[in-house]
């Protein structure tokens, strides 16, 4: 009788790559990847450790290391002299014990919510007009990496432990002191939270002053972040869209609809999206609704300090300190990867905005809070807002004299304004504005379709241009471009 050949060959282990190294750890995993496929089973046994070792022509210690390792991960059991097999645990129950689990035939409609967002929010190319894309002459100079190496050449490589949820004592102080001088908002330090944008304060906000069944006023049309957040949190129902004037939210409208609401969302100083300033005599009704209702107002002031002619609009919040929630942001005027905002909000409700934050993330990313609040105790970014008011004062005039280059009057029409970092482009009635956003895309041009902002089917068709750091070259071809997307979806309403 012959005698069995001493070398067993398992083929479904493929090759080692030996250039790579690390043949023990390649060995457990090609093991563990056949006996998931089942080309090992359950029981059967192994060619020892010598055999598998001088098949593969490998040291037998690289063997026994991946055999160890899969015995440790349960894949393998071993007998002693019996040899090593395949772990009978890893048997299968018969098919009658295993309980049918339902499959999910279509995604659910919180699923569905979030996927909306992630496709809404998406990262886009930094091409016109896409918003907030500080390039060129609107980006911070080099000023910002000479303070950063200086700040970080003093701390330690690897900073440990975690940060205060509030954010770092020394950035507080600045943001406080830069909100008295710039944005008229009255506070303290201490009532001062670092945040990772605006789009955190909002979150904030919602989770701490929100609770089930509360109304929320929102401006319409409005910010999608605000909106998707509330939709998100079970709030939909509950949502109160306010329309917006000339003079901003028209709160006469917000009371005679639900004078009872929990909070109003706002963007005073410069509407969202559409750019107005609140008018005086809205402002105060505003904080009298809140006063009366024991209601809480929150401020949403992401470009205040951007006005091109005059001074900037000053906020809200120092009307009125007790009732309003102050959001600011540095993503629109330094850079958006930044990702630092802050939250100023009454003295009564630190603990509870510190309780959300810790929930999200524990505390802000410690690698640039020293920096930013050097950048703006040294003056730094005084000097910064001041030139780039300047910058995009030049870009909204570029961008206006291509829209009346490009583009007839019948088909589309700037809203007139004067401060900010976007504009928006009417659409003559009938053009689908979702439809243009999409194939502007298409031809290298980043724009917001506006109608989505508004609640229900009747958002009038628009276009938010970004007032980003484009030369003037590039605005007047992407405009050039973007009109014939305009025109060819005119053609097509017309037909």
């Amino acid at each position: 009788m012959a005698r069995k050949a001493n070398v067993v060959d398992i083929p479904s282990l493929g090759t080692l790559d030996r250039s790579s190294g690390q043949l023990g750890r390649q060995l457990a995993q090609a093991l563990r990847a056949a006996i998931r496929r089942g080309d090992l089973k359950p029981g059967e046994a192994l060619p020892s450790t010598r055999v598998l070792a001088k098949s593969l022509m490998i040291a037998r210690g690289t063997a026994i290391e991946a055999f160890e390792q899969l015995t440790a991960e349960g894949f393998l059991e071993s007998r002693g002299r019996a040899g090593t097999r395949v772990a009978h645990s890893l048997e299968q129950p018969a098919a009658a014990h295993v309980p049918a689990l339902p499959r999910p035939t279509a995604a659910s409609a919180r699923i569905e919510r979030f996927a909306q967002v992630a496709r809404h929010f998406g990262a886009v190319p930094q091409v016109p007009f896409a918003v907030s894309v500080p390039l060129g002459k609107a980006a911070p100079d080099d000023i910002w990496r000479r303070l950063g190496n200086r700040i970080r050449a003093r701390g330690p490589g690897a900073p440990t432990g975690y940060g205060d949820p509030m954010g770092a004592i020394e950035l507080r102080e600045a943001v406080a002191d830069y909100v008295r001088k710039s944005r008229s908002v009255r506070c303290e330090a201490s009532q001062v939270i670092i945040t990772s944008g605006t789009q955190q304060g909002l979150y904030l906000a919602c989770q701490v002053l929100l609770d089930v069944g509360d109304f929320a006023w929102v401006e319409d049309p409005a910010y999608r972040g605000i909106t998707a957040i509330l939709e998100s949190a079970g709030h939909s129902g509950q949502m109160v869209r306010v329309p917006v004037d000339a003079e901003g939210l028209v709160v006469e409208h917000g009371t005679a609809t639900c004078a009872h609401a929990r909070a109003a969302f706002v963007t005073s100083s410069h509407q969202y999206p559409l750019g107005m300033p609140m008018s005086m005599r809205r402002r105060e009704a505003l904080l009298a609704w809140a006063r009366t209702q024991d209601a809480w107002v929150v401020e949403d002031d992401y470009d205040g300090e951007l006005r091109y002619a005059g001074h900037p609009f000053p906020s809200l919040q120092g009307l009125d300190p007790q009732r309003v929630i102050y959001l600011g942001t540095f993503s629109k005027i330094l850079f958006p990867s930044l990702r630092l905002g802050y939250a100023i909000v009454p003295h009564d409700l630190v603990e509870a905005f510190c309780g959300a934050r810790v929930l999200i993330d524990r505390h802000p990313a410690n690698a640039d809070q020293q920096v930013l609040a050097a950048f703006i105790n040294e003056g730094h970014l005084d000097r910064h807002i001041r030139r780039i008011r300047g910058v995009y004062a030049t870009i909204h005039r570029q961008v206006n004299e291509a829209v009346a280059r490009w583009l007839a009057p019948q088909l589309a029409w700037l809203q007139p304004t004067d401060q900010g970092m976007h504009l928006v482009l009417w659409l003559a009635a009938g053009i689908d504005d979702k439809q243009v956003a999409i194939k502007a895309a298409a031809a290298g041009v980043v724009v917001r379709a506006v109608s989505p902002m508004y609640a229900g089917a009747q958002g009038k068709p628009g276009l938010l241009l970004g007032l980003g750091g484009f030369t003037d070259q590039a605005i007047n071809a992407a405009m050039q471009r973007l009109a014939a997307v305009i025109g060819a979806a005119s053609a097509q309403a017309s037909a």
